[in-house]
């Protein structure tokens, strides 16, 4: 093969792979979209089997505002899901290191024996209640 086949050939796996990025796209965008009813969905996907590019170019022109909302609505809802999750996760402190502090403390002479034993009671108790991916 010349080097201009295999230009051609780069060029066209790029728009055969672009093409099956916005296909995908919108398969995704149709299934996220609450607003379109089934039958509806149905339509677009059939058009989409037997007429690929047309329809795939009419979706992007009437629907793509849309397409654009339901993804970016999805990213923040994804990423207040994520923070939430490191922010439980951050947040909770494990029992062991909840006793080496206690126990520092009783050592230095800051709590009582008495002290010492209801901190190292409450943090094997709330050990308890943590969910199972929090205390690893």
């Amino acid at each position: 093969m010349d080097l201009w086949s295999w230009i051609s050939w780069f060029f066209w796996s790029f728009v055969f792979i672009a093409y099956l990025m916005v296909l995908f796209s919108i398969l995704a965008d149709i299934f996220r979209d609450h607003e379109l009813n089934g039958w509806m969905k149905a339509l677009w996907i059939l058009l989409l089997v037997f007429v690929p590019f047309l329809t795939a170019l009419v979706y992007l022109i009437a629907r793509g505002d849309g397409m654009t909302r339901r993804s970016m609505s999805q990213a923040r809802s994804m990423q207040a899901a994520q923070d939430e999750y490191i922010r439980q996760t951050a947040g909770s402190t494990s029992s062991v290191s909840d006793i080496a502090t206690a126990k520092s403390l009783l050592d230095s002479g800051a709590i009582t024996q008495a002290e010492y034993e209801a901190l190292k009671a409450e943090a094997l108790r709330s050990q308890g209640s943590r969910p199972a991916s929090a205390m690893s």
